[in-house]
């Protein structure tokens, strides 16, 4: 297994772990419905004290038959993987903890739900999948034209709204509702966030000084346009280069130091895709 793989694994499985921890600790024990297959297991659970894990883990499985047979052999090891794993979880941390880890029911609605987006946007990240509604959602999109993202967010709200079933609490579905809103930011969040980039340009009269600086100090692709000053009506030249949002304050500080009195846009991006960026999937 190469290095990328490894650390890919790693990350999903850190990433299963908490989301084990939000459902068992917080979710579950608070009597909360959640979204998604976890949901649905709730549900089960509370009805009949059948161990979450155990649910979760069938119900994939048949969602993950079917698909194979509906969708072919797109899904690829890491969803197998992140359904086995999870389920492990589940049944694990379900046997351990019997009660939840904070006392208000609110706050457990607020913290399942930023450990469970967490999770969901590790795993995500990584390329890795839970299965679950995602399955159940591409396989209804393939024989009718609607979204995924609809088609998710329709099932999560039947899910949850269904949890008034249980126990006729108006209540329940609010709490559920909460942490279902609070875990689709997080997982936005931790997506959008790991893929930010910024988009600089410079306006200097040390061109050459600068590009040097990027190319071979801070091991930046840089390109340098040719322009026209519109007000001198000079020959300049433009610098433009792309980085990650983290490494812009590096660019920021070097350019400085070399010309404190250059001129820069600095803008942020919806992606980048190539050669040390994101790849198009």
């Amino acid at each position: 297994m190469s290095k990328f793989d490894f650390q890919s694994y790693l990350i999903i499985t850190i990433g299963l772990l908490v989301g084990s921890l939000a459902w068992t600790g917080f979710i579950i024990p608070a009597e909360i419905v959640g979204s998604g297959v976890g949901g649905i297991a709730t549900m089960i659970y509370y009805v009949t004290g059948f161990k979450v894990g155990y649910s979760v883990f069938l119900i994939n499985s048949v969602f993950l038959l079917v698909a194979l047979r509906v969708l072919g052999f797109g899904f690829g090891v890491k969803t197998i993987y992140g359904i086995t794993v999870l389920s492990f979880f589940l049944w694990l941390f379900q046997s351990l903890i019997t009660e939840p880890l904070v006392s208000d029911r609110f706050m457990c609605a607020i913290i399942g739900g930023i450990l469970a987006g967490a999770s969901a946007g590790m795993i995500l990240s990584r390329g890795g999948s839970t299965g679950g509604t995602d399955i159940l959602a591409m396989m209804i999109n393939k024989y009718k034209n609607y979204s995924p993202g609809q088609l998710l967010l329709t099932i999560d709200v039947v899910i949850i709204s269904s949890s008034y079933l249980l126990e006729h609490s108006i209540e329940q579905v609010v709490y559920g509702f909460v942490t279902m809103g609070v875990s689709a930011y997080c997982v936005d969040m931790i997506i959008e966030g790991s893929k930010q980039s910024v988009q600089i340009f410079i306006f200097t009269r040390k061109p050459d000084e600068i590009r040097k600086e990027v190319v071979y100090t801070l091991d930046q692709g840089i390109t340098v346009l040719s322009a026209t000053g519109g007000f001198s009506g000079e020959d300049v030249k433009v610098l433009m280069l792309l980085a990650r949002k983290r490494e812009s304050q590096t660019i920021l500080n070097m350019i400085k130091l070399v010309d404190p009195d250059a001129f820069i846009s600095l803008g942020s991006v919806m992606g980048v895709y190539g050669k040390g960026f994101d790849k198009i999937k």
